[in-house]
């Protein structure tokens, strides 16, 4: 009986957006965030597409990035307890411990509505997340991926006395379920400036 509530009350978690922005972007040599690929900053960019999908989306950022959002973005700052993309993933789960996120990195300049939204009618909530993958790697993608309450509680202990912070690491070795993109390129990341020049002709020449 309790797993069948624990199963049911997964069901009925909310989903909400969260746009990773917290990075450094070292090797893009700027505020990735801030770059524009369609006429306006990629972390709006994401954020409206969380926004449609979503009930509520947040930019998750430190705290020196705040002057740079519009007033009407809601946004999560870093705690600064954990190490990479689990700082800004926990940081939310810690604000809003009983949600389900839809985590997005603001470097995913092809990522796209359908996609998101197979991502969304796949999720499966008894899973410690639903994460896109590409068809070449097979592999969970983190930083475009539904992840559960649960599974971000387990994140959180296994970040107590793992060697490694990587999200992915996690996912390999946690319960999860694999969504495949139609169009693997959604999941291609900009992270240097020589990445930016490539995808912003992929999309200039469409």
């Amino acid at each position: 009986m309790t797993n069948l509530s624990s199963y049911h009350l997964a069901q009925n978690t909310a989903v909400y957006g969260l746009v990773l922005t917290g990075g450094k972007s070292s090797r893009m040599g700027t505020d990735k965030a801030l770059l524009s690929y369609h006429g306006e900053s990629q972390q709006k960019v994401m954020y409206d597409l969380a926004r449609k999908i979503c009930p509520r989306a947040f930019i998750s950022l430190r705290s020196d990035q705040q002057k740079d959002l519009p007033s009407e973005m809601e946004t999560i700052l870093d705690r600064n307890e954990f190490a990479g993309p689990f700082n800004g993933i926990l940081s939310a789960h810690a604000t809003h411990p009983r949600i389900a996120w839809l985590v997005l990195a603001c470097d995913l300049p092809l990522m796209d509505l359908d996609t998101l939204k197979k991502l969304l009618d796949s999720r499966d909530p008894s899973k410690d997340a639903t994460a896109l993958a590409t068809k070449v790697s097979g592999l969970p993608e983190p930083l475009a991926a539904i992840w559960e309450p649960a599974g971000l509680a387990k994140a959180r202990e296994y970040l107590n006395t793992a060697n490694s912070s990587c999200p992915r690491k996690f996912l390999l070795n946690s319960d999860i379920n694999l969504v495949f993109a139609e169009n693997d390129q959604v999941l291609a990341n900009a992270n240097s400036m020589e990445d930016y020049k490539r995808i912003k002709e992929v999309l200039d020449s469409k």
